[in-house]
């Protein structure tokens, strides 16, 4: 008789558990990416055109950041450019800089935020106090100077290995934040 219930019961969680499977599986399958490409149409109605393009952030004489590409298509109603082989560089106080690359990304001319993303390995943020953060999306907002993520992340350096979702970073301060589902190892100092 016991056997039967336990049967049951672990019958029933079953087709519980394939039920909830199934509402993820749909309800993610809607979501939007973060990034989407611009389909080769819309590359050839462009307002220009540019090779080696190059975009500068200045504050007064001094250079804050810069955006540089291979290739540009530019918007100018949507406020818009994107780029293909990107290199982006953010500049210190003291003359330091950090440079990011990525396959792709967009710059909102309007607003100075843009995405950085890479199609096969992850965009690399190497920090000038040694720590090295691999995502494969990234987002840079210019007002609050903030770069974010909402995808994995992985932070290595001084003997630690952070892995996490989602990232909130200033480059200033070098001060960063693993929003969700944070794991911390301790690896061997290189």
């Amino acid at each position: 008789m016991w056997e039967i219930i336990a049967r049951r019961t672990l019958l029933a969680a079953s087709v519980l558990l394939a039920v909830f499977l199934g509402y993820l599986l749909v309800r993610n399958a809607d979501s939007v990416p973060t990034n989407r490409p611009v389909v080769p149409e819309a590359m050839e109605q462009a307002d220009a055109k540019l090779s080696e393009f190059t975009f500068k952030q200045s504050k007064g004489d001094v250079v804050q950041w810069q955006v540089q590409a291979k290739q540009a298509r530019v918007f100018e109603q949507e406020q818009q450019a994107f780029l293909q082989d990107v290199a982006l560089t953010f500049y210190g106080e003291e003359g330091e800089k950090v440079t990011v690359y990525g396959d792709e990304g967009t710059l909102d001319t309007a607003s100075k935020d843009f995405a950085l993303s890479n199609r096969d390995v992850p965009v690399i943020v190497t920090t000038r106090s040694g720590y090295t953060i691999y995502t494969n999306h990234l987002v840079w907002t210019d007002k609050s100077r903030e770069i974010r993520t909402e995808d994995p992340v992985r932070i290595v350096g001084h003997g630690l290995e952070i892995r996490g979702l989602g990232l909130l970073g200033k480059m200033e301060s070098e001060e960063f934040e693993v929003l969700r589902d944070v794991h911390v190892d301790l690896v061997p100092a290189s």
